[in-house]
């Protein structure tokens, strides 16, 4: 992932927790909104209704004992009519409707406006709960009782109200339009909208400025932990307040100053130890020299010597040799760790390095090099010589001859397809292989398989120095087993990869080529 993906990635998790911090306030906001407009629309709604029917019913019951109750026990159609018109003649806004009889089992109907209240406009249920006569007793001294129902029609809800007159005389029922309460309702309704919609507009305003009052020194945090990440241990965070988030940052802040002192403890002591083996190896070549000189001419005297004493020379000279390479090993891994090491680059015939490389240690005989005269890269050849020798040394030792070396060249694989080309160099042997928990090792400092392979008579420096080589040119080495057509291991396989061209390691570096002056020695 490049360094712009994972920029724009934490954006996005910042966004999603700024998001998730706002759908909580608004979703609290927006809830707290419609459960108290809920609960004032309908308390409102039921004072509203309970008003205005309580009136409507109330005057309705007064005309009714007025009025009606002076009627004729078998009055005219015409005085049922006169009369509904009298009681809705004191602007109380409902029509009457009373039905009386002329004689038994023939009833008569008066209405004040039968163009909007007829008989067939009282629900069944009212006309049977107010034409039942009720037993007269102390707690119940009325036979027949007021009655009223809310129903609706063509979408506009009314009040429907009866009661009929003790004694047989008319019963009567009212019918009170209710569409100026709806309206007063609906504009209620709106109202508590609008309210609840500008709660949840200002929780949102409110979360962004709470989201944005966490957030930062979330933010904060964040970028002094990747500061901290990348090196810079002198990161520290701003403290103020006395809340969760100052005490995280002081938690932060004494949390990298502790990682500060333990790292600069730590490179102290591995200073420390890289001096002395810098030191120590620079004070042995002064002796190892006088040894070497030395050994050389006890080796040339060998065939004369005392059959008893040969093999003790012969010992001395091995092991002084084992001990010089094991020196200027040292002193190589101690300039990679200083980062003194340098490339110094020039132009280089790759078969023509291989035989010089494999002729010097007089492998001619051991090795088969499939390698085409021509592929030129821009490498340094002393470092590309210490990798090709460590690699097939390695190879002869481990897994014996013969050692099979091919070089190609590959386009690099960049993501976008831009890669620049590779030179790779694979190195197979025909040995046992290498054990399955001995690969994630095979490059680690001093580490050895002596149990698992030959005894090998090295430091356990030459493949770490090769790895060292190859990551100062930008490259990379690699191991795997080989195996035949029966899927037995057949040998292990290195392969080298480098840039063909490594001028821009170079540059960054700061190092140059055989025409400027860069060295490491």
């Amino acid at each position: 992932m490049t360094k712009g993906n994972r920029g724009a990635f934490a954006r996005l998790r910042l966004s999603s927790l700024r998001l998730r911090l706002v759908v909580v306030f608004a979703l609290v906001a927006l809830t707290a909104a419609v459960s108290a407009s809920g609960i004032a629309y309908w308390l409102n709604r039921e004072a509203v209704l309970k008003r205005t029917q309580d009136s409507a019913l109330n005057d309705f019951r007064g005309e009714m004992q007025n009025r009606v109750a002076t009627l004729p026990l078998r009055p005219t159609q015409e005085d049922l009519r006169r009369t509904s018109e009298e009681m809705t003649e004191n602007g109380s806004g409902y029509q009457v409707l009373l039905l009386g009889e002329r004689a038994a089992g023939k009833p008569i109907v008066g209405a004040s406006d039968p163009d909007v209240f007829t008989l067939a406009d009282v629900p069944v249920a009212l006309r049977e709960a107010v034409g039942t006569r009720r037993p007269v007793t102390d707690a119940n001294p009325y036979a027949y009782h007021l009655f009223w129902q809310r129903t609706e029609r063509g979408g506009t809800p009314y009040l429907v109200g009866g009661t009929r007159i003790d004694g047989g005389g008319p019963t009567g029922y009212m019918f009170k339009s209710l569409a100026a309460e709806k309206a007063d309702l609906n504009s209620l309704s709106w109202s508590l909208g609008i309210a609840t919609g500008l709660a949840v507009i200002g929780s949102v305003l409110l979360a962004q400025v709470a989201a944005s009052t966490v957030l930062r020194p979330v933010r904060r945090l964040g970028e002094a932990a990747r500061q901290l990440g990348e090196g810079k241990l002198d990161t520290r965070l701003r403290v103020s307040g006395a809340d969760e988030l100052s005490d995280l940052s002081r938690t932060f802040n004494s949390a990298a100053e502790n990682l500060q002192k333990k790292v600069a403890d730590m490179s102290a002591r591995e200073e420390s130890s890289r001096r002395f083996v810098a030191d120590m190896s620079h004070e042995l070549r002064t002796p190892l020299t006088a040894l070497t000189a030395v050994t050389e001419v006890l080796e040339d005297e060998q065939d004369s010597l005392d059959p008893m004493i040969a093999p003790a020379v012969a010992l001395v000279v091995s092991e002084t040799r084992r001990l010089n390479n094991l020196v200027e090993n040292l002193m190589e891994v101690t300039r990679f760790d200083a980062g003194t090491a340098r490339l110094v680059l020039d132009d280089v015939d790759i078969a023509d390095q291989i035989t010089a490389c494999i002729d010097a240690r007089a492998w001619l005989d051991a090795v088969d090099l499939d390698a085409e005269r021509g592929i030129v890269c821009r490498l340094d050849p002393r470092r590309l010589d210490v990798i090709l020798a460590n690699l097939i040394g390695n190879a002869l030792k481990h897994g014996g001859s013969p050692v099979r070396v091919s070089v190609r060249t590959e386009q690099g694989a960049a993501e976008d397809g831009s890669g620049e080309e590779e030179l790779v160099v694979a190195v197979r042997d025909h040995g046992p292989g290498i054990p399955g928990e001995v690969l994630p090792h095979v490059f680690d400092r001093f580490y050895k398989a002596s149990a698992q392979r030959p005894r090998s008579d090295g430091s356990g420096l030459g493949l770490s120095i090769a790895m060292e080589n190859a990551l100062i040119h930008g490259g990379t080495i690699s191991a795997a087993n080989s195996t035949g057509e029966d899927g037995a291991v057949d040998g292990a396989v290195f392969v080298l990869r480098l840039p063909r061209d490594a001028s821009a390691v170079a540059r960054a570096l700061g190092t140059g080529s055989r025409q400027g002056e860069g060295t490491d020695e």
